[in-house]
């Protein structure tokens, strides 16, 4: 079994799929954060490099709907 491609990348749907297969009837979802986990300038939010994308966005998630 791989998680990559046909040209040795991974793409968003084969890592939903591979992630699929470990999680039985369990409810998950798979974030496709590739694309904003680094940053190429200085922003605001972040300095660049890492970005943290995933991070920051899990936390405010639990933050808004889980902690009181």
């Amino acid at each position: 079994m791989q998680n990559v491609g046909e040209n040795r990348s991974a793409g968003s749907i084969s890592a939903a799929v591979f992630l699929q297969r470990f999680v039985n009837k369990l409810p998950w979802a798979h974030l496709d954060i590739a694309g904003t986990a680094w940053a190429y300038k200085d922003y605001d939010l972040c300095p660049k490099g890492a970005s943290a994308f995933g991070v920051r966005l899990l936390n405010e998630l639990v933050e808004k709907h889980y902690e009181k």
